[in-house]
């Protein structure tokens, strides 16, 4: 899978974010999204350790954090 590929999926997942939540109302709010996106996160790479076959999920996790980092910033931090 390319850089491109994970961009694009990340993309798409702040777009399906984007309207099904309203912004980030804080930054404190965006942080604990963030955290709880880190720990689910953290429970699909323990799960993936002990089954490489849900290595999809892991991914999406991934995903979901980079998605919501980014939704901080753009929320959060001035555009």
């Amino acid at each position: 899978m390319s850089l491109e590929e994970i961009l694009e999926d990340i993309k798409k997942e702040f777009e399906t974010a984007s309207v099904k939540w309203a912004a980030f109302n804080s930054l404190h709010e965006a942080y604990a999204i963030v955290l709880e996106e880190v720990n689910e996160l953290w429970e699909e790479v323990k799960a993936s350790q002990k089954n490489p076959s849900r290595i999809k999920y892991t991914r999406e996790e991934a995903i979901q954090v980079a998605t919501m980092a980014i939704r901080l910033i753009y929320d959060c931090c001035g555009n």
